[in-house]
């Protein structure tokens, strides 16, 4: 399995064809507490870059993109109930969506693990 990172703060774990999708430890840290997440339906189709879900927090709503083209193939159900997940759990059990890869290739536009550390530490 692969994990990269956007510039958005989110992360990808590629197995297969199949990406699991959610927000960083740095995107959480810098909402504080979450207290809603949206994520897509099952059977949505996102181009890379489209709004896919939300998160709302005690600071800040803000949009979740799709990093990468494809169809929902699970949303996260535990978000709906527990929000709180994200913070407890960013890079693990508080992921958003899974879809299917409509195009492979997007992921070479995307930062390994090293990049998006050193991305972060000039922020």
């Amino acid at each position: 399995m692969s994990r990269y990172f956007t510039e958005d703060h989110e992360w990808v774990d590629v197995d297969g064809e199949t990406a699991t999708v959610g927000i960083t430890e740095y995107a959480q840290s810098q909402l504080g507490d979450i207290v809603f997440v949206e994520t897509p339906d099952e059977g949505k189709s996102f181009a890379k870059g489209d709004d896919a879900a939300v998160v709302e927090s005690v600071k800040a709503a803000s949009d979740v993109y799709a990093p990468v083209s494809g169809t929902v193939i699970e949303g996260n159900a535990s978000l709906t109930d527990n929000p709180a997940l994200v913070n407890e759990d960013p890079e693990g059990e508080g992921w958003f969506f899974k879809l299917t890869l409509a195009d492979a290739d997007e992921l070479e536009s995307l930062m390994d693990e090293a990049a998006y550390a050193d991305f972060t530490s000039k922020l």
